[in-house]
C-alpha cells in the first residue's frame, strides 16, 4: 500500500521556523521526484518546491526562495521542508508529492500525502 504521511505541522510566530517530514512506504522512493505543495482557505493549490530523484537539483517558488529549503534522505525514505522566516501568508495545509517527472505543476505528481497544517500568527 502506498502511503505519505507528513508531520511537523503546527501554531508558530511569524519569524520562526518549522521542518516538515513526509515519509514514504509501499513504492520506490528513490525513483521519484518529489514536491511540496500548499493550499490556503480559499485558494488554489500552488508549489512551494521539488527536488529530484539523486537530490543534485531543487526549485522553489519565488515567494519562499532564500527561506525554504527541500532535502530528501533516501535511506529513510523521507523527505524534508525546512521553513525559516515565516510569515502569515505562509498558512497553508502543506501536502508532499512523489512523481515520474520533476515538476512545478501539481498534476504531474503521481502520489500525495494527506497534508499538515502550518499556521504562522502575526
Amino acid at each position: 500500500q502506498i502511503e505519505l504521511v507528513e508531520s511537523g505541522g503546527r501554531l508558530v510566530q511569524a519569524g520562526g521556523s518549522l521542518k516538515l517530514s513526509c515519509a514514504a512506504s509501499g513504492f520506490s522512493f528513490g525513483m521519484n521526484n518529489w514536491g511540496w505543495f500548499r493550499q490556503a482557505p480559499g485558494k488554489e493549490r500552488e508549489f512551494v518546491a521539488s527536488i529530484t530523484r539523486s537530490g543534485d537539483d531543487t526549485n522553489y517558488a519565488d515567494s519562499v526562495k532564500g527561506r525554504f529549503t527541500i532535502s530528501r534522505d533516501n535511506a529513510k525514505n523521507t523527505v524534508y521542508l525546512q521553513m525559516n522566516s515565516l510569515k502569515p501568508e505562509d498558512t497553508a495545509v502543506y501536502y508532499c508529492a512523489a512523481g515520474r517527472s520533476y515538476s512545478r505543476i501539481s498534476y504531474m505528481y503521481d502520489y500525495w500525502g494527506q497534508g499538515t497544517q502550518v499556521t504562522v500568527s502575526s
